[in-house]
């Protein structure tokens, strides 16, 4: 007679739950808190507050894929930035033959092709992740100077692909009809894009937080992470798990790519090394690796950009790095940093 070891069917409720740190959570509060006597105006603070935060929810779903690659497969992928150009090139491969569907005074046409479009250009980039996990990235694995190197090597090699497919001239891009003009909030004007995008971000968190936390899946993820042999022992391939992981986070690279393209209204093919930047001083603030601290240090840095480039427009072309620095004054192994590192 054998028997088969499994994992417990209970899931992640049978595991001790850590305890939550409330501290960082309450710092996008207390910068709106901070900014509104300062900006004065109430309609105002209201604008450049929703502004910060939708800008905040696109940093997140473009930094989500590379957090959950690094919090759970400790990859430095810099290379990431090719997902997010992919995803934008891809969009508007879709957008611009079906600008009659994007023109359309018609909801249902509008919310059809930008799905579409988010579709495309994360099967794309999953795809693409795929080939890149297993080509580049995979013979390098543990070996965090070679990663930074090839990958780095590997954005550039994508960017002039992008070039040589879809030519170096800047794209525009227009959103959806259902999208364009702003909701008034009294005397303030919230755009409709804005809204759509606060949605989508909130939509990835939360369905992030669920699959790492909720679900068997996760529980096998996180089991594999910490300990693979162990995990292996018990029948199951870590291996295929990682792949997927990478897959997936190149797939939500993708989705960010789209929502940034829309969100600047053109592309060019630097717009992933463009991005990157904002992307890796999100992920230090959040504590490289942590879904939730990324998620509160995009919003920081979304509301950091739009409040200084009102109050201070000078200030705000190195407000995300002044940012930053004072975070890890403060923290210095970031907002809810990863054990294990």
């Amino acid at each position: 007679m054998t028997t088969t070891a499994t994992l417990p069917t209970s899931g992640a409720a049978d595991l001790p739950k850590a305890r939550l740190d409330w501290t960082p959570l309450a710092l996008a509060p207390l910068l709106m808190l901070l900014a509104f006597p300062l900006i004065g105006s109430g309609s105002t603070w209201l604008t450049l507050t929703v502004a910060g935060l939708a800008m905040g929810m696109i940093i997140f779903v473009v930094s989500s894929g590379l957090t959950l690659v690094f919090g759970l497969m400790d990859v430095l992928n810099f290379g990431h930035g090719a997902f997010i150009a992919l995803g934008a090139y891809v969009a508007a491969s879709v957008l611009l033959p079906l600008s009659g569907w994007v023109q359309a005074d018609s909801l249902a046409l509008n919310l059809a092709v930008f799905a579409l479009a988010i579709l495309a250009a994360m099967a794309a980039a999953g795809a693409v992740g795929l080939f890149f996990e297993r080509v580049v990235v995979r013979p390098v694995y543990g070996q965090h100077l070679k990663q930074i190197l090839i990958t780095m090597g590997g954005m550039i090699v994508a960017e002039q692909l992008i070039k040589a497919i879809w030519g170096a001239e800047t794209i525009a891009l227009e959103v959806p009809a259902a999208f364009r003009g702003a909701v008034l909030l009294g005397d303030a004007a919230i755009e409709k894009y804005r809204l759509v995008a606060m949605v989508l971000g909130l939509v990835v968190f939360t369905g992030m937080l669920l699959l790492l936390n909720r679900t068997r899946i996760g529980l096998l993820i996180r089991a594999g992470v910490e300990n693979r042999e162990m995990v292996e022992a018990l029948g199951y391939r870590v291996r295929r798990l990682f792949i997927g992981v990478f897959v997936a986070g190149a797939a939500l690279a993708g989705m960010g790519g789209v929502l940034w393209g829309l969100y600047q209204q053109n592309i060019t093919a630097a717009i992933g090394a463009q991005v990157n930047v904002l992307i890796f001083i999100v992920i230090i603030i959040g504590g490289l690796g942590s879904t939730t601290g990324c998620f509160v240090g995009a919003l920081l840095v979304g509301l950091m950009a739009n409040y200084t480039g009102f109050l201070l427009p000078k200030v705000a072309l190195f407000s995300n790095i002044l940012l930053m620095m004072l975070i890890l004054l403060w923290r210095p192994q970031g907002l809810f940093p990863v054990a294990r590192r």
